[in-house]
Formats: C-alpha cells, sequence, structure tokens
C-alpha cells in the first residue's frame, strides 16, 4: 500500500519526502503513522526499480570558516571557542534547508506502469478496508469498469462481514452477554452504513457509466410519455458484458 500510495501522490507532482510523509499523514488515515524509517526505504525500492528518479538536490550549504583567531590565553581561547560555536549555529542548514539535502522525487514511466497494476489489482484479504480506501483515493485513474469492479469487490467483502456478524449474534454454542453484544451490534451498524454507502457509489458509477457510453436514443413523444424507463432500458442494452453482468450479481445478492 505504500508503494501505491507514493506512486499515487508522485503523478500529481514531483515531491520531496517530507512532503510526501505529511500528505500521506494528513490525507490517508491508514498511513497517520507513518515514519521516515518506512518512507525512505520504500523511496529506495522504488528508485532501484527505476520507478521513481531524483529530478533535483538541495545541497547543504558549505560550513562558514571560522576567521577567530587564538587569543594565547585560556579566556581568549574560550571565547574564541564560543564565538566559532555561534559562527557554526548560524551557518547551520536547519535554519532554511533542513538537517539534511532535501531530495525531491519524480515518478517515471515505469513507475506509472507500476501504479496502474498496483491500483488495478485485487486488494489482499489481509488489507480489507484499508486497501480499498487507498485504491478508491485514486480512483479518477481508473476505467469506469475498473471502478464498478472495485466497488463491487468492496461490496461482497462487507456483506461476508455482515454474514459472520450474524453467525455470531445467532451461534447457540456462543453465549455474549450485554456488552459482547452491543459490540456486535456496533459493527453490525457499521457494516450495513458501508454498504448503504458502496451502493449510492455503484449507482452513481452505473449512470454515468450508461450516460456516457450508450447512443442517444430518441423516442416517440407518445411512448416517452407512457414509458419513461424505456430509454433507460435501452441504454443499458448497449452496456458491455461485463457492466451487465457485475450488476446482476449484485441485485441477486
Amino acid at each position: 500500500m505504500l508503494e501505491l500510495a507514493i506512486l499515487g501522490l508522485l503523478k500529481q507532482h514531483p515531491m520531496h519526502g517530507y512532503d510526501l510523509r505529511k500528505q500521506m499523514r494528513e490525507d490517508f488515515g491508514l498511513l497517520s503513522s507513518l515514519s521516515f524509517g518506512s518512507l525512505y526505504p520504500a523511496l529506495a525500492r522504488l528508485q532501484a526499480a527505476g520507478a521513481v528518479h531524483e529530478v533535483t538536490s538541495e545541497q547543504r550549504p558549505a560550513p562558514v570558516a571560522s576567521s577567530f583567531a587564538s587569543a594565547g590565553s585560556i579566556a581568549g581561547e574560550k571565547a574564541a571557542f564560543r564565538a566559532r560555536l555561534a559562527s557554526r549555529r548560524a551557518a547551520s542548514p536547519r535554519s532554511a534547508a533542513g538537517t539534511r539535502g532535501r531530495r525531491v522525487y519524480e515518478i517515471t514511466t515505469l513507475g506509472d506502469g507500476l501504479f496502474h497494476r498496483l491500483l488495478e489489482a485485487e486488494e489482499p484479504k489481509s488489507e480489507g478496508g484499508r486497501g480499498f480506501a487507498l485504491r478508491w483515493a485514486f480512483a479518477s485513474y481508473l476505467s469506469p469498469e475498473e471502478r464498478i469492479a472495485l466497488l463491487e469487490r468492496r461490496r461482497a467483502q462487507l456483506l461476508a462481514v455482515r454474514e459472520g456478524s450474524r453467525r455470531a449474534m445467532e451461534s447457540p454454542w456462543r453465549s455474549l452477554d450485554r456488552y459482547q453484544r452491543s459490540l456486535v451490534d456496533h459493527d453490525k451498524e457499521a457494516t450495513e452504513h458501508d454498504l448503504n454507502w458502496i451502493d449510492r457509489l455503484i449507482a452513481t458509477e452505473q449512470a454515468a457509466y450508461i450516460s456516457s457510453s450508450a447512443p442517444i436514443t430518441v423516442l416517440p413523444p407518445n411512448q416517452a410519455v407512457e414509458n419513461p424507463s424505456a430509454g433507460l432500458n435501452a441504454s443499458v442494452a448497449h452496456a458491455s458484458p461485463s457492466f451487465k453482468r457485475a450488476a446482476r450479481e449484485r441485485s441477486s445478492s
């Protein structure tokens, strides 16, 4: 998921590692605990694979040479040392460019291909809702059919979760007290809320897909009045087989 997030953000524009971390922590709740210890190794892996490359590097300022000469006494040496220390602090890159050179990363053609493969791949079960949320954040890069397929997969996962909650509530061998039952009820309500949200997204995507892919059907005035759904049915008839199959599977579940 980390590589997918990095490539998705770099598709927008080149970014520093610091800016990548900040945006991922603020925009993606599932990456809110992301540390530089995880980010920079991931960037290094992507760079080694040719998926990203550096476009600029802010060089660390050279230290200012000390012009303080020895005074020849202990007090003078202390004064000279304090002056040199103050000079080094003033010249420190912390004040402007940070404690290290800030590398700017940019996605490559190979990285663009890798991003789309990761985005279109079926998310592993171990990722659960996190994998779906991250992919949906970059859903504008998917085709309409791919977006619907992503939503259908998430819907199937939620239906499985709901069925598991139902079995837990009805299981005769497991007695739940009112506290445990409240947790199961909460999970069930959250799942139902997510299912309703997914269904609305699917309906929106299907309507957009039909309107963009179907030819314009002009009905006679009397048919348009008597059967207002005829136009929609005619449009659905021109939808691709995979689209119609997904719609049938959803309606049957």
